[in-house]
């Protein structure tokens, strides 16, 4: 375990963790090669549980014999860097609350068919762009019994350093995949996910919408619940198209809730019964 002291903000091999941009990081002409951020000594776990491959650590001095000691024993010879914590929050540009990050290989994503096979409910996040709502959404999804996730290329990226962080390390532990369907694809939205078995249903808030405890919702075997964007929500194509279209009935005039905090109500009212 090699222990390397930084006392510059221009230290080499450090650049991972503050100037390499999210795009950088994702590395698209070469994925096998791409590198997510992963903070907490709880979340660093949750990743390397579920195969994540460690290339290094950065943390404050306290935490190499503390809260970080068992993450750095199953890590082998990467190295570890650290330094004073004013020193640190000016490298990554915030204070670390958990003192600990880890640099660690980009998980491939698998099929939409492998996410989606033997799943009774699934999720699709259409364009939704910030990461603390993504976070969130598969931190539901984990808690209340969502198969899987298929995630439009135009939202945000569910490996995205805060993303992972909001979430509690579910995006390592829920199936989940980029759809490739849409406006850049010959295949519909609809189109996939019929061809994926499931039958849909856009949250919307529309004339046509019934609401979410809807009986026909609950009976349906397959169900994708589609989930729109921050503002602006659906397109008027992809409501227009999908199978269902629901509502959560509201209160004192209020018209909508935030995209997270929709997807969790749901994802409870549409759960599979389990055993």
């Amino acid at each position: 375990m090699p222990v390397i002291h930084i006392s510059s903000l221009d230290h080499p091999d450090v650049e991972v963790y503050s100037r390499l941009t999210d795009h950088q990081l994702r590395n698209k002409l070469h994925p096998d090669q791409g590198i997510i951020i992963v903070e907490s000594p709880k979340v660093i776990r949750v990743a390397m549980q579920s195969g994540c491959v460690p290339l290094s650590l950065l943390c404050e001095q306290r935490h190499i014999h503390g809260d970080a000691s068992d993450i750095i024993s199953a890590c082998g010879d990467i190295p570890v860097y650290t330094g004073d914590r004013d020193l640190l929050a000016r490298l990554t540009g915030y204070t670390l609350t958990r003192g600990v990050l880890c640099a660690m290989r980009r998980p491939q994503p698998p099929t939409a068919e492998a996410v989606c096979q033997g799943a009774s409910r699934v999720v699709v996040i259409d364009g939704v762009v910030d990461t603390t709502n993504i976070g969130a959404i598969f931190r539901s999804a984990a808690a209340l019994g969502i198969d899987g996730v298929l995630v439009t290329r135009n939202a945000c990226d569910p490996l995205n350093r805060r993303a992972i962080r909001v979430s509690m390390g579910t995006v390592f532990l829920v199936p989940w995949t980029w759809l490739d369907a849409g406006a850049d694809s010959s295949e519909t939205l609809q189109q996939c996910l019929r061809r994926l078995g499931f039958r849909t249903v856009a949250m919307a808030l529309t004339d046509k919408s019934v609401a979410l405890d809807d009986p026909r919702l609950k009976r349906e075997p397959r169900l994708a619940l589609v989930m729109g964007t921050e503002g602006d929500g659906l397109p008027h194509d992809t409501i227009a198209s999908t199978d269902y279209v629901a509502r959560i009935p509201m209160a004192h005039g209020v018209d909508s809730l935030n995209v997270a905090a929709a997807a969790a109500v749901a994802f409870w009212e549409l759960r599979t019964p389990r055993d």
